[in-house]
Order: C-alpha cells, then sequence, then structure tokens
C-alpha cells in the first residue's frame, strides 16, 4: 500500500480508503451480515488501508466499530458525517453535537479524524455555514473531531456547485468529490482551488455502475454522443472503452478506471467500497498498479473534456 499526506491535515494515509457506503455499505446492504462487514474492515486495515470512511445514513458504523475494537486508535483514521437535514428539518447546533455523540458511540471512540458535512447541496450551503460550521468548530475545539469537511451530492450536482461555492470560504479541511472516468470536471472547478490551499481531497464515484457494467456504459456514453458532448473518434471501435483492454493497458474497465483516479494529481485518497473480501483485494491491486500508459489516458481526457452531467452512478 502507498500512502501520502492528507492535504494541510499532515495525516499520513492510505492512497486508498474503505468507502463503507455506495450501494454495497460493507456488504449489508446485500444482506450479506454484519460479520461479512466486520471481516471486510479488518481485512482492509491487513493490506495497509488505514483510511475508513463511512456515516451515520449508511448503518455501518457499529459494523466499523466492532472490526476497529482493539486496534490501536492511532493506527487508523476515521471519518463519518451527518446530513444537513435531520428528521425532515434542518439540522441545529445541538442535533448536530447530539449525532455525533452518537456516531462516536457506535464506533466506539472519543473522536473522529474527519467529521463531514454530508452531500450538501447549494439550496442547503448557506444553512450549514451559517448554523453548523460554528458548531463544527466548537467540536473541534472539544476534541470530538479533528478536522472538518464537507461532501457534495454528486448524483445530483456532477458540476460541482455547491463545491464552488463552498471553496470560496475556508472552513474544511477536507472536502469528498466525485471524480471519474466520465466525469473530470473537478479537475478545473475543484482542484484547482484545492491544490494550492492545502485542502484534502477525498474520490468517490471512482468506480460505480456505469464503470462496472457493461451494458450500463454503452447506455451513459451512447447518450453522451448523442447529446454531442463525446467525440465518437475517441472511443473504441466495438465498445466504448476497449482501447483500455489492449496488451499493456489494463486488464478490466474497472481497474483502468481507478488508476485512472489514483494517479490524477489534485486527489488524495481514492475510496473503495465493496461487499466482498476478495473483491476489496481486487480493488487494492487496482488502486496500487501503475499510472495508465500515457496514450490511453490522453484518449480518457480527450473524449470526456467536455462532460459534466453524469455521475456514473
Amino acid at each position: 500500500m502507498e500512502y501520502t499526506t492528507l492535504g494541510r491535515t499532515g495525516i499520513r494515509v492510505s492512497v486508498m480508503g474503505l468507502g463503507c457506503g455506495g450501494h454495497s455499505r460493507l456488504g449489508l446492504a446485500q444482506g450479506k451480515g454484519a460479520e461479512n462487514a466486520v471481516a471486510i474492515v479488518r481485512r482492509a486495515l491487513e493490506l495497509g488501508v488505514n483510511f475508513i470512511d463511512t456515516a451515520e445514513s449508511y448503518g455501518t458504523e457499529e459494523a466499523v466499530g466492532k472490526a476497529l475494537a482493539g486496534v490501536p486508535r492511532d493506527s487508523y483514521v476515521l471519518g463519518t458525517k451527518a446530513g444537513v437535514s435531520w428528521q425532515g428539518q434542518p439540522c441545529s447546533a445541538s442535533d448536530l453535537r447530539a449525532r455525533l455523540e452518537a456516531s462516536l458511540k457506535r464506533l466506539r471512540v472519543d473522536h473522529v479524524d474527519v467529521y463531514h458535512l454530508h452531500g450538501v447541496t447549494v439550496e442547503e450551503y448557506a444553512h450549514a455555514t451559517n448554523e453548523l460550521v460554528p458548531e463544527m468548530q466548537r467540536l473541534r475545539q472539544a476534541g470530538l473531531i479533528r478536522h472538518p469537511g464537507i461532501t457534495e451530492r454528486f448524483a445530483a450536482d456532477p458540476g460541482h456547485a455547491m463545491l464552488e461555492r463552498a471553496l470560496q470560504d475556508d472552513w474544511f479541511d477536507v472536502v469528498m468529490v466525485g471524480f471519474n472516468v466520465l466525469n473530470q470536471s473537478a479537475r478545473d472547478r475543484v482542484f484547482a482551488v484545492t491544490k494550492p490551499r492545502g485542502i484534502a481531497t477525498l474520490c468517490m464515484f471512482a468506480v460505480r455502475k456505469a464503470l462496472s457494467q457493461p451494458a450500463e456504459l454503452r447506455s451513459v456514453i451512447a447518450d453522451l454522443v448523442a447529446r454531442g458532448m463525446v467525440d465518437p473518434a475517441h472511443l473504441g471501435s466495438r465498445e466504448p472503452l476497449d482501447f483500455l483492454l489492449e496488451p499493456g493497458v489494463a486488464s478490466t474497465v474497472p481497474e483502468a478506471a481507478y488508476r485512472f483516479c489514483r494517479h490524477e494529481p489534485g486527489l488524495d485518497v481514492i475510496l473503495s467500497g465493496t461487499g466482498t473480501v476478495a473483491h476489496l483485494e481486487e480493488n487494492a491491486r487496482s488502486i496500487n498498479a501503475p499510472p495508465l500508459p500515457s496514450g490511453a489516458l490522453a484518449r480518457l481526457r480527450n473524449a470526456f473534456a467536455r462532460v459534466d452531467c453524469v455521475s456514473g452512478n
């Protein structure tokens, strides 16, 4: 496993992070049970993954807490999240504190390294900063969180409007951003600001449905071609991205997609979610692989340079 510094936090983290949400939620969304989820977290630690990302809404905090029980607290970096709305209403400062305390209890820790406002929209941003950011600062002073963060709602905001607004301020040490082969718009809209400021970046959506299911990929790219956003000349001759499977490039499209994100300047940690230990190990091999060949990399950048309207989900 390779490691990097998580922006201005100064924390050393694995370049692969275990994402405990997504479609699998450590297998819990597929009915695989808590023991499977615990096994995934523990295997991730064995592989050298030291960044664990979960959230109140994922339903995985208890499994993560069980898996981390007895593990030295300084050997892993833990992040969780809370949405800006709560029980159908805007979350208050006191609500946020109570929710964090509940998360800490489920996680069996006395603090988290990163605490995100989760899936914030442009419309929610003013409330988030007026009501919740001051409370996050108090929680930080109290030692319950080390670094404040914010995550976008990428499927609904693939053009990063909320993060562009948030980055006009400088309240968050860490941001979670959607970035993948199909939508690279964060390169100019997010990384151009985060890199010079040392704001850490966590990559979500590196591989979702469109980059793991061939039929879904064909559908998404056919739509982008029909809308004039992708030039077919940049695509494969049979399947849209079959040039990635040529000798010396990659063995699978998901592998190529992870490598594309892993070696993108401006991204610190590539989050990978899974429901099985075997898939976890496969993803770790992909993220630890070398950069894609320059020709394939240039072709991907040229093909999707104008796309900012899909998430790949």
